[in-house]
């Protein structure tokens, strides 16, 4: 391939559960291997040689895995994208059909235009801590699913919902557990679990949620930390026409436990429960101001792991 004239050059992958498909812009060239280690070291040989811009690929749902992490110990630098900002890439250039080839060269043509930035891979330990506490949620899902049919389910069959329940809790309890000796292992995330956990409300969950799936934290200012986490409401105007504010984008697993947490807060956290109340009596709907909450808590956290402080209620 001629890359003499060149200038940058842009790498779109489409991920399947067997196969990748790799569309190489601007110079027109696709190949397809095999979703397994062997095929993917000899690609990335290949775009280190090609001395690549970027190489995007959508998240799959854990299929792209095995090619990002090889990426990031090469050094190639790798951007995961939202499938549904490609989506309506491909459907402003008019192209409706969809095939692997064809996605892979819409993702390439993404790459060039939008430039996504590459983001730093999470090292093996904070990727190990975020698969615990996925396995947590969907462990508590389920113990809250078994809950709800105790309730409602004939006595005959109490008994095994019930040591289904005493099984879920062993199992939630030893990845708690789990968790917590791989934090303690590092100095830096203790420190940080201790500045967040001094906030009431703020338990091991959330904080450990945030130091795995928001490294950014303090690192950001106010307005940057709300809008990476969707907590930023965004206008709706146009014309004569204004449309109510709302949150979007972001990254909706924090803001999930971010919401649990405020639920706690509002309860237990004097600042948190007096500046609820506060939003109700101006006329803020109790799910507005529950949200307006936690825009609140995750700016001051951000400025506390900023500056190294604990929780002072003043």
């Amino acid at each position: 391939m001629n890359i003499q004239n060149q200038t940058e050059i842009s790498v779109g992958i489409d991920v399947g559960k067997s196969q990748l498909d790799v569309a190489i812009y601007p110079l027109e060239h696709h190949l397809r291997i095999p979703n397994s280690v062997e095929p993917i070291s000899k690609l990335i040989q290949l775009l280190k040689e090609l001395d690549v811009s970027r190489i995007v690929l959508e998240a799959t749902g854990r299929y792209e895995h095995e090619f990002v992490f090889a990426c990031d110990k090469a050094g190639l630098p790798v951007c995961v994208v939202d499938p549904v900002k490609v989506r309506r890439f491909a459907q402003a250039l008019g192209i409706h059909a969809k095939t692997d080839k064809i996605d892979a060269g819409v993702i390439a043509r993404f790459a060039a235009t939008m430039k996504p930035e590459a983001k730093p891979i999470p090292d093996k330990q904070t990727r190990i801590i975020k698969d615990l506490l996925t396995r947590r949620s969907q462990l508590m899902e389920m113990s809250t699913m078994e809950k709800n049919r105790l309730q409602i389910m004939p006595k005959e069959l109490h008994s095994s919902i019930k040591g289904l329940l005493k099984v879920l809790e062993k199992q939630i309890e030893a990845i708690s557990n789990k968790v917590d000796e791989l934090v303690r292992q590092v100095k830096e995330w203790r420190v940080k679990t201790e500045i967040l956990t001094s906030v009431p409300g703020v338990g091991k969950v959330l904080a450990y949620t945030l130091l795995s799936e928001l490294p950014e934290l303090g690192s950001l200012n106010s307005k940057e930390i709300a809008a990476l986490v969707g907590l930023a409401p965004f206008n709706k105007e146009s014309g004569r026409m204004t449309g109510k504010r709302r949150i979007r984008g972001g990254r909706p697993r924090i803001r999930t436990i971010m919401f649990m947490a405020m639920m706690s807060s509002i309860q237990c956290n004097p600042v948190f429960k007096r500046y609820y109340e506060r939003l109700k009596a101006a006329g803020k709907l109790p799910k507005v101001a529950l949200v307006a909450c936690m825009r609140k808590l995750i700016v001051i956290l951000n400025t506390m792991v900023k500056n190294q402080q604990r929780w002072e209620a003043n």
